[in-house]
């Protein structure tokens, strides 16, 4: 196994949760079975080793445990191992469930239509002729109508003295004081 297998190896097992634990009675024919069988099922696996109980230290059990399922010490960090051992059986499955590519059509795309040549929407956004306009007043005595685009603003509520009335939602910078 390369260090770039294991690299990305360790970089999977890093969200696994420990599937067993390794205590007092250390390394057992019944952990040796399940572990082939998880090995079998899932390639990699993370086991725990209980420090203060584990008769061997957790490299030691380990090396042990791989010898006898067969498999790769990915790492062992503490007192977590991780095991691999690559089943083709699983590799298969995939690549015989996976869809044949499709198959490339030639499209034809629409010729592209100039704007001034395309037709007049009939609803949604207003056409030229429904847009609001203000007047603008250029050099004296013209005055010319311009498209105004964005936010139409309307006239604000004004009290007695003349000041803005506050408005239920939103912040005015002006606000009115009433007695």
């Amino acid at each position: 196994m390369t260090s770039k297998e294991r690299a990305a190896l360790r970089a999977k097992a890093n969200r696994l949760e420990a599937i067993f634990q390794i205590g007092k009675g250390g390394i057992s024919a019944a952990l040796i079975n399940q572990t082939q069988d998880a090995l079998q099922s899932r390639e990699l696996i993370k086991l725990k080793v209980l420090l203060e109980t584990a008769p061997e230290k957790p490299a030691l059990l380990a090396k042990t445990l791989a010898e006898k399922t067969g498999a790769d010490v990915v790492q062992v960090i503490g007192g977590s191992i991780v095991l691999y051992r690559e089943n083709p059986e699983l590799h298969e499955e995939k690549k015989v469930s996976q869809k044949q590519p499709a198959k490339k059509v030639n499209i034809i795309s629409k010729p592209r239509i100039k704007r001034e040549n395309k037709p007049a929407a009939k609803s949604g956004s207003p056409s030229k002729d429904k847009r609001v306009t203000h007047s603008v007043k250029k050099d004296g005595a013209k005055s010319v109508q311009k498209p105004m685009y964005g936010r139409v603003r309307t006239a604000r509520p004004v009290n007695t003295n003349g000041r803005a009335v506050k408005s239920a939602g939103g912040n005015n910078r002006r606000q009115s004081k009433v007695k």
